[in-house]
């Protein structure tokens, strides 16, 4: 009963959007107010009961009932709990009804907190926002119903996919849909503002709220994402390139470049057609993220489907929309002309640098992403873009985009002079300077990676410090009444220069030991000692594990006392890789236990990773910086809109 309840609350919501698409419109076409307020109670019950959906199959899986075939296919009854409720969206078609949940969530919020928005480009965003979930919901209902029943429930499950049975996993998606999703109120917002044909100072107000959620979320799923590659997949890297992180990865550079973008709007009210058109393509890059994962296109360890038929209908969706959006925008491009100017040396052409920056390193991520793809359609032929084409050729963007981030934050509006900003900025360039030289002092071997990444990072998180201190006057008392919007600004690039930092001497000083070593065995690697005391077969709830237990010393001390499994889960017989990991401010242990040899020995693969940490630290000060972003008032959905709105460009 249950299941049903969910599948006719889903048929409920469809109806629903339906209605929210097309009487809002029409009543912000005509002008009639009743038409236009329906968007709003419309939105509200939209998001109730998709929720309802989502909570009848949450109740499906926790009480493991079989008789559902979605939950055959992803549970066990002996499974923990918290995998169970991750297991509602660790397949395809729970993942597709949470990613419509959260659509209709964000158009529920803006339908309760838009009360600053004109009623009329309110209703048209709502309006917007539900056809994109009318589309998805029918996606739902036509090819991937997630309360299908099976005639004769049977006694147990086949189990979720144990490389999804993590932590890590368990938050990832949530987060990363957010983002994905979220980037919609951004789509939205320029579809509506085309269609009325005012795009000013106040819409940038409005947009960049939702815009700096979404890139916010974005950046705490896809550092959730990377975390779990790092420390589950048990080969040791934190980034392969892998065509879905791409497809997470390319929308959030877009939503980068749109924040920085809407900020030009917001003060100068140029560079209009350029941010409508990042609003559009960025939450077009999530839907092609989406199709990526979901069409069986290209092969990846993350893919959840691989159904052609789903494939086209997804693709049609990401035509219907982006397709339609563009020619809308081709349509008034006209109407987003503007008569301001301003120097190639000022703030506005700082901003416009990176934007060219971002937009061009997705562009290349893109190509890199597809190109498989695009060669094997045309000639037929089977190849490979690795790791090796993206850091050669994504790499000089972003050096090229770290080297101009503190300079530009300190130029003026309209014009400036570079002499001025690199006379501001000359502490974090000395800073930059010597962190560089230290590191240039303690490296080993011919890469510069270490001095070049270090130096950049540093240079990042230093020029944050100086254009902090330039905001307050250099009065260190003003510094705790900046905005909060200038503090999270500076704590977000730092937290970039933070991440610069750490990937890049993580991969110019890393240390990997590969050895066969037996039980009682000692090893040597950058100065530890390691022990491989012992080997046990341990029995976990639904898998069996061998679990090594090793020592860490360092001259003579203990370290580390660490655990690495190799476990096997009996259900779908699928091995998974636990590494063991020491972790500290500046260095990881990591530890990987392989297989048995013929002699009683075991496989060991030992790695020190220097500043690992730093990587998700820097991800996280850069979600951190969004978030104080979003509590400034001034940067709450149309918190500033009570001011007389600036003057717009009407259409043509």
């Amino acid at each position: 009963m249950i299941a049903e309840l969910g599948h006719f609350a889903l048929v409920l919501s469809l109806a629903v959007a339906l209605f929210q698409m097309i009487v809002p419109m029409v009543g912000a076409a005509k002008g009639w107010g009743a038409w236009m307020d329906s968007a709003r109670p419309a939105a509200v019950a939209q998001f109730g009961l998709v929720g309802i959906a989502f909570a009848a199959l949450t109740v499906a899986f926790v009480t493991s009932d079989f008789s559902v075939a979605l939950v055959y296919d992803n549970s066990h009854s002996a499974k923990p709990m918290i995998y169970k409720i991750s297991g509602v969206w660790g397949n395809h078609e729970g993942s597709m009804l949470l990613w419509v949940l959260i659509l209709a969530l964000f158009g529920a919020a803006a339908a309760s907190f838009g009360d600053n928005v004109p009623p009329s480009l309110r209703a048209r965003v709502l309006s917007v926002q539900a056809a994109i979930g009318a589309a998805f919901l029918a996606f739902i209902l036509f090819t991937s119903n997630p309360f299908v029943r099976l005639e004769v429930p049977p006694f147990d499950g086949r189990d979720l996919n144990p490389l999804l049975q993590d932590p890590g996993l368990a938050f990832h998606p949530p987060f990363l849909y957010l983002g994905y999703v979220g980037l919609s109120m951004a789509f939205s917002f320029a579809v509506a503002a085309l269609i009325e044909g005012r795009v000013d100072a106040a819409w940038a107000r409005w947009v960049r709220p939702w815009t700096l959620a979404a890139w916010m979320f974005l950046t705490v799923g896809i550092a959730l994402g990377s975390w779990w590659a790092y420390y589950e997949l048990g080969w040791g890297g934190f980034w392969f390139w892998d065509p879905v992180e791409n497809a997470s990865f390319m929308p959030w550079l877009l939503a980068g470049a749109l924040l920085h973008s809407a900020i030009v709007v917001e003060k100068r009210e140029t560079m209009k057609a350029w941010t409508i058109l990042l609003a559009i393509m960025a939450f077009g890059f999530s839907l092609i993220g989406t199709f990526i994962v979901r069409s069986g296109v290209i092969t990846s360890v993350h893919s959840f489907a691989a159904d052609p038929t789903r494939g086209v209908f997804i693709l049609a969706i990401l035509a219907l929309f982006v397709g339609g959006a563009l020619t809308l925008f081709a349509a008034r491009s006209g109407s987003m002309t503007t008569k301001a100017v301003f120097s190639p040396v000022s703030r506005e052409g700082a901003l416009l640098l990176n934007n060219l920056l971002l937009a061009v390193a997705c562009f290349v991520v893109f190509v890199g992403t597809m190109w498989p793809l695009v060669a094997e359609f045309t000639t037929g032929r089977k190849l490979s873009v690795g790791p090796p084409f993206f850091e050669k050729a994504f790499t000089p963007f972003m050096v090229a985009l770290a080297i101009a981030l503190p300079i530009g934050s300190v130029l003026p509006w309209k014009r400036g002079r570079i002499g001025r900003a690199v006379e501001v900025m000359r502490p974090a360039l000395i800073l930059a300077l010597a962190v560089a030289a230290l590191v240039f002092a303690v490296s080993t071997g011919n890469s510069a990676l270490a001095v070049i990444g270090a130096g950049l990072g540093a240079w990042m998180i230093a020029g944050a410090g100086v254009d902090l201190w330039q905001r307050a006057g250099r009065t260190a008392g003003r510094l705790r009444r900046l905005p909060r919007a200038d503090w999270g600004r500076a704590v977000a690039h730092a937290g970039l220069g933070v991440t610069f930092i750490g990937v890049s001497l993580l991969m110019a000083w890393q240390v990997e030991d590969i050895r066969v070593a037996p039980v009682g065995g000692q090893m040597e690697i950058a100065g530890y000692d390691i022990t491989l005391q012992s080997v046990d077969e341990v029995q976990g709830p639904n898998y069996t594990s061998t679990m090594a237990t090793m020592l860490v010393e360092r001259n003579g001390r203990q370290v580390a006392l660490l655990r690495p499994e190799k476990r096997v889960y009996p259900v779908q017989a699928m091995p998974t890789t636990e590494a063991a990991i020491s972790s500290g401010f500046f260095r990881d242990i990591y530890l990987v236990i392989g297989d048995r040899q013929a002699d009683g020995s075991w496989a060991v693969r030992s790695y020190v990773k220097p500043f690992a940490f730093w990587i998700w630290l820097g991800s996280g000060l850069m979600a951190l910086g969004g978030l104080l972003s979003l509590t400034d008032r001034r940067y709450r959905v149309a918190a500033t809109a009570r001011r007389a709105p600036s003057r717009a460009v009407p259409a043509e």
